[in-house]
């Protein structure tokens, strides 16, 4: 038997390991939350039924689902990469539960890409349900799916920036409020139920501008109309992502 055989090795496990654990952490307490999970399954996959089977809103020619899948899967988007995650993390830094993990061997750039994974894995799930659903009402999607792929990527790096700049600036409970409000108005106003041509010239040119409008509408553009790469959406989106991404770097606070 050769020397050191049970001499401790006491040291982190490999990043990649340490990734990885902490987002299926993540992941679990994301699941097994009730709240985020009504705010991030149930209400979009009711959202989705009620309004394609009863004639509430005027969506135009053709079937509702044809109009309301691709807003829906926008509207889940943000209630999983903003509203949850801001909801999450605030209460995560208000109980110091942060402060703890940044002290930790796995960096603070790890921890919020663990967040991030998280955040997509929940979304993966999110899609392929409603997907699932919007076909049984009879959607029946085209267009380029790299396009949908590149609009829910970079959707979901516009929301989750903001999320995050919100639990990092915000008392926890003035974010659990502001996440929900906004949340709700962005439901109604960013063209994801409400077609945009409803509201007024003046009002409807600031609402296109929305991050939730920007993909909805993206998407729309390629699931219904089989748009190639709606480029101006893409850009709004790009934008918000820029800004939110860096501005959440910035005025995070961990504590």
């Amino acid at each position: 038997m050769s020397a050191g055989t049970y001499t401790p090795q006491p040291g982190a496990a490999p990043l990649s390991r340490m990734i990885a654990a902490q987002t299926v952490f993540e992941t679990k307490m994301l699941l097994r939350n009730g709240e985020q999970l009504l705010l991030t399954v149930i209400i979009p996959s009711l959202l989705l039924v009620l309004f394609s089977a009863v004639d509430i809103v005027d969506t135009g020619a053709g079937r509702p689902v044809d109009f309301l899948a691709p807003g829906i899967l926008a509207l889940a988007v943000m209630s999983t990469a903003f509203t949850g995650q801001a909801i999450a993390t605030g209460f995560e830094r208000r109980y110091g539960v942060l402060k703890r993990l940044g002290a930790s061997p796995l960096p603070r750039w790890a921890l919020m890409t663990s967040k991030t994974l998280s955040v997509i894995v929940t979304e993966v799930l999110q899609i392929v349900l409603l997907t699932v659903i919007a076909l049984l009402l009879g959607w029946s999607p085209h267009g380029n799916p790299f396009a949908v792929l590149l609009l829910l990527v970079i959707g979901t790096a516009a929301f989750s920036g903001l999320g995050l700049l919100m639990a990092g600036t915000l008392k926890a409970e003035a974010t659990l409020a502001a996440a929900n409000l906004v949340f709700l108005l962005l439901l109604v106003g960013g063209g994801v139920i409400v077609p945009m041509d409803k509201f007024p010239g003046g009002v409807r040119s600031v609402l296109e501008l929305l991050p939730v409008s920007a993909l909805s509408d993206g998407l729309r553009d390629v699931l219904q109309h089989g748009a190639s790469m709606p480029w101006g959406d893409l850009g709004i989106l790009a934008v918000w992502a820029v800004l939110g991404l860096g501005a959440a770097a910035r005025f995070f606070r961990w504590e």
